[in-house]
């Protein structure tokens, strides 16, 4: 009678089942605490290229007023007037003296409708506020 001895191979292996597992969570982890509330970058707004333009890159103490082609402000998702902007703009400046604010302008908008906010922004305080652009490719 032929009896088959049981084969004594011991070498190590590896379980793909749980490294996939752990790579899955991790991935959804990832995808739900990264916070996609940055409404403003997000608005339909064609800026205009330049070639010095550089990455956007958000802040938290960074102030962002979109100028649409119509001549409306858009600070924080609600439309403001200038008026309304410099307190805003004023408040920010009163609890942050190094208050960063960017201006996102549509290509359409008129020189004058962008020339008011950046003068809103001057009287608040903001010594420096910066004009966002399009990189070229």
């Amino acid at each position: 009678m032929l009896l088959k001895a049981k084969s004594t191979d011991s070498s190590p292996s590896i379980e793909l089942t749980p490294i996939i597992d752990i790579v899955f969570l991790l991935l959804i982890f990832f995808l739900v605490a990264t916070t996609f509330q940055q409404s403003e970058r997000e608005m339909q707004i064609a800026l205009p290229v330049a070639e010095s333009g550089g990455p956007i890159s958000m802040t938290l103490r960074e102030l962002i007023i979109n100028v649409q082609s119509d001549g409306e402000i858009i600070v924080s998702g609600r439309t403001v007037s200038i008026e309304d902007l410099r307190a805003i703009v004023s408040e920010a400046v009163a609890a942050n003296p190094e208050q960063k604010v960017t201006i996102r302008a549509d290509q359409a908008a008129t020189y004058s409708q962008v020339v008011g906010v950046l003068d809103a922004c001057k009287l608040s305080g903001i010594q420096e506020p910066y004009l966002d652009t399009v990189p070229t490719r």
